[in-house]
């Protein structure tokens, strides 16, 4: 007998019929003989709504008073869920991420888990009782309630498989699983089978959006067996074939996929590019530069730091779009004077494309020919960064569409 966690998204949630769905899902998983915790989303665009009601009140509403009132979406859907497996005849338990507890550290709508009590709901398992548990929040030191960001479910259902020793961790969405890129994007983009743990945390860093990276951490971790897969077929098609559905995130290349030298092209729309220029250059100089974007809370991507001519250098990185009006006032305000820098320059209309694949470390001439076809097509490269598996380009936005599809034909992911 498993122990299997399914996780279900706002999609999946988002009106009675289709809790009714997973509830006949989950009965179905459940009377094949496993036991089930289900970690459920808030119902779609529930949390938009609350976070938009609090906003109309104050223009900077406390994060606390946040964290109180967008947890209750998630606080919905499980009780709907389990008054919805009981209609299935099943022994349903709801809780709150603080009854459980999910324990997590005081940063208030970006809180971290810290530890999970597993007891209460091992008890409950124990019993052949299906156990629901709210995603996305948890509980401070202080007995605050505290949320993990958004798409924080994920992370809580990956988070409750490692306290549990799952089998295995589901994540259900209304995709069918990760595909070579956004099929919104490229026509020809192919949902992979199985992808390595390395690959999905690059994909996943870099803009994909199927899951959260802090998921994608944790599975890797602590070993969590994770597939990624729809809720948007039919609940009650036969156990077997739902098991082999979906995209496998793996923690072991085999041969098959060291053959495939790129499993996807990844970006990110939303990015800024800051430039801080002519800066003394001495030891702790970055630091100078990026404490003060680091103490905001603001997090920094890509980071060139120019050779230097005369005792002065260039010093250019990248921020989410939505944090690059704060961190150039923070550079102007508190940094400009104090490092001595010429000026501080931005651009917020760029956007970073990724080549993602495992087949790399193997491999020669990939960053050749992902730089032979971005010229071809005649865009730009701004900046560069690379890892082992990966290579990412900043280019400008309008530019952005064109380069992942340019790559993804570049690299044959339309071919199986």
């Amino acid at each position: 007998m498993a122990l299997i966690v399914h996780k279900y998204g706002g999609t999946s949630m988002g009106s009675v019929e289709r809790i009714k769905n997973v509830a006949k899902r989950v009965a179905k998983w459940h009377k094949a003989g496993h036991r089930m915790v289900v970690v459920p989303s808030a119902m779609s665009g529930e949390t938009n709504r609350l976070l938009g009601l609090a906003k109309e009140i104050s223009a900077h509403p406390d994060p606390r008073e946040l964290d109180m009132i967008a947890a209750t979406g998630e606080q919905v859907s499980v009780g709907l869920l389990a008054l919805a497996l009981k209609a299935e005849g099943l022994d349903a338990v709801s809780y709150a991420g603080w009854q459980v507890a999910v324990k997590t550290d005081s940063a208030f709508t970006k809180a971290r888990i810290s530890e999970i009590d597993s007891e209460r709901v091992l008890k409950d398992l124990d019993e052949g009782k299906v156990v629901v548990i709210t995603g996305f929040q948890g509980v401070d030191p202080n007995g605050h309630i505290t949320t993990l960001g958004r798409g924080g479910s994920d992370t809580s259902a990956v988070a409750m498989a490692a306290a549990l020793g799952a089998d295995e961790c589901l994540i259900y969405t209304d995709v069918d699983g990760v595909y070579t890129t956004d099929p919104r994007v490229v026509d020809d983009a192919r949902r992979l089978d199985k992808i390595t743990f390395e690959e999905m945390l690059e994909m996943a860093s870099l803009g994909s959006k199927v899951l959260q990276i802090r998921s994608v951490e944790f599975a890797g971790k602590y070993q969590v067996k994770t597939r990624v897969l729809s809720s948007l077929t039919d609940p009650l098609c036969p156990l077997e074939q739902e098991m082999r559905s979906g995209t496998l995130i793996t923690f072991e290349e085999d041969d098959t996929m060291e053959k495939a030298v790129i499993s996807g092209i990844a970006f990110q729309r939303d990015e800024g590019k800051i430039t801080v220029r002519g800066v003394p250059d001495r030891p702790g100089i970055a630091y100078q530069i990026l404490g003060p974007i680091a103490d905001a809370n603001i997090d920094v991507d890509m980071i060139i730091q120019n050779q230097s001519v005369e005792g002065k250098t260039d010093f250019t990185f990248t921020v989410g779009r939505g944090e690059y009006q704060r961190a150039m006032e923070i550079l102007k305000t508190s940094v400009q004077a104090h490092v001595g820098a010429a000026e501080i320059v931005g651009d917020p209309k760029v956007s970073k494309v990724s080549v993602v694949g495992v087949g790399m470390r193997s491999h020669v001439g990939i960053a050749s020919t992902a730089f032979r076809t971005l010229a071809e097509e005649g865009i730009n490269i701004q900046m560069i960064s690379t890892s082992e598996i990966k290579i990412s380009v900043l280019i400008d936005e309008k530019y952005m569409e064109l380069a992942v599809r340019a790559l993804h034909k570049a690299f044959e992911l339309d071919q199986a």
